[in-house]
C-alpha cells in the first residue's frame, strides 16, 4: 500500500459518522410488526410499504441491517393476543403496532421491548404518562385530534344541508370509543343535529345500524378511526349506497375509492413514514419514553362525485376547491 493510499484510508475512517462506528460490529436488528388487518388488505399493504421504504431511506437495508417479522391478524383479538405473545418471545429490538386495542395487549406482555404505536388516544386511555414525555417503553403517533370530529359533522352538513340526524358507527370495545362518543355528542349539540349512538361489532350490526338510519329521512353517519370499521370498509360503503345514506369517514381516501361519499382525516401514509422514523431512532439507541407522542400534521379531504350524484347531493364549490382528491 502506498503512503497516499494509507493516508486516504485513514481520512475516510475519520469521516465515518459516530453512528456508523457505534454500530460496529454489524448486527441485524429485528423489528416486529403487528398489523390487526387481513393480509389481503391492499390499503394496509400500501401503508406497510411506505413504512419499509422510509426505513430504507434512513439507511436500513432489509435482510442485512434489519429484518421484519410481520403478523397480520385481522381484528380478531384472540389472534392479536397470540401474535403479540409470539413476537415478544422473539425479543425484537422494537415492535411497531397499529390500534388502541393492541397497546394494552403488548404492554401487559412486556415493559422492556420498545413499542412504537399508531393509535388515537394515548393519554386519555392511560397508555402514557404525558404526551411530551411518555415514559416507559411506549411512544407513537396519534391518528386523530378529537376536534376533527366536529369538522367531519360540519362537512357532512355542508354536503347534505337537510341532515338532522347523524349517527356515529364505532366498536365500543375500542378503549377510545367512549371518547369518540362524548366528543361527537358535544359537536352534534353545537351543530343542531340529533346524535345517534351506533355501536357495532360486526357486519350484522352494521347492516342494522345503517338500515335504522334509512328508516327516517335526513339521516347520515360518521366513522372515527376504528379497526373494526376499517376492516369492514367495503361492506359499510356498500350498505350506505344501498340505503342512500350519506356518510363521511375518518381516515385516508380508501373509503371513498370504495364508493364512500367523503373522507376526512390525516395522511395515513405520512403517519406510517413518521412511525418508521421513530423506529429508526429507537434502533439507534433512543428510548421510546423520551420521544414525544406526535399528533397528525397533514389532513386530507376526499370526495366521490359519482356517489354524491347517486345520492342527489350537489357538492358546494368551496368543498370542491378544498378537496385533495376528487373521484368521478
Amino acid at each position: 500500500m502506498t503512503r497516499r493510499e494509507f493516508i486516504t484510508l485513514l481520512g475516510g475512517a475519520a469521516a465515518w459518522p459516530p453512528t456508523a462506528r457505534a454500530q460496529q460490529p454489524h448486527r441485524t436488528r429485528l423489528v416486529g410488526i403487528l398489523m390487526p388487518f387481513p393480509e389481503s388488505d391492499a390499503a394496509q399493504q400500501a401503508r406497510f410499504r411506505a413504512f419499509r421504504q422510509e426505513l430504507t431511506k434512513l439507511g436500513w437495508s432489509e435482510g442485512s441491517d434489519v429484518q421484519f417479522d410481520v403478523r397480520w391478524t385481522t381484528d380478531n383479538m384472540d389472534l392479536v393476543r397470540a401474535a403479540a405473545a409470539d413476537l415478544v418471545k422473539l425479543k425484537p429490538d422494537v415492535i411497531a403496532s397499529v390500534g388502541d386495542r393492541i397497546i394494552p395487549v403488548l404492554t401487559q406482555l412486556t415493559r422492556s421491548i420498545p413499542i412504537v404505536a399508531v393509535a388515537s388516544d394515548f393519554l386519555g386511555s392511560g397508555f402514557v404518562e404525558s404526551l411530551a414525555r411518555p415514559g416507559g417503553n411506549l411512544t407513537g403517533f396519534s391518528l386523530i385530534e378529537f376536534s376533527v370530529i366536529g369538522k367531519m359533522v360540519e362537512t357532512l352538513k355542508q354536503m347534505a344541508p337537510g341532515i338532522s340526524r347523524v349517527g356515529i358507527i364505532y366498536n365500543p370495545d375500542n378503549p377510545v370509543g367512549a371518547v369518540y362518543l362524548n366528543w361527537f355528542k358535544a359537536v352534534a349539540a353545537q351543530l343542531g343535529v340529533q346524535p345517534i349512538d351506533l355501536p357495532v361489532h360486526g357486519p350484522a350490526e352494521i347492516e342494522r345500524a345503517i338500515g335504522s338510519l334509512a328508516e327516517q329521512p335526513n339521516g347520515g353517519f360518521i366513522t372515527p378511526p376504528d379497526l373494526t370499521v376499517a376492516a369492514l370498509a367495503t361492506e359499510i360503503t356498500t350498505l350506505a349506497a344501498r340505503h342512500s345514506v350519506p356518510a363521511i369517514y375518518s381516515g385516508s381516501p380508501f373509503y371513498v375509492r370504495r364508493g364512500g361519499l367523503a373522507s376526512y382525516g390525516p395522511d395515513i401514509l405520512d403517519v406510517y413514514r413518521r412511525q418508521a422514523a421513530y423506529v429508526d431512532r429507537v434502533l439507534r439507541g433512543e428510548k421510546p419514553g423520551d420521544l414525544p407522542i406526535q399528533q397528525p400534521t397533514n389532513y386530507q379531504l376526499a370526495i366521490n362525485l359519482k356517489t354524491a350524484k347517486a345520492l342527489g347531493i350537489s357538492v358546494p364549490p368551496t368543498l370542491l376547491a378544498l378537496a385533495d382528491e376528487l373521484i368521478e
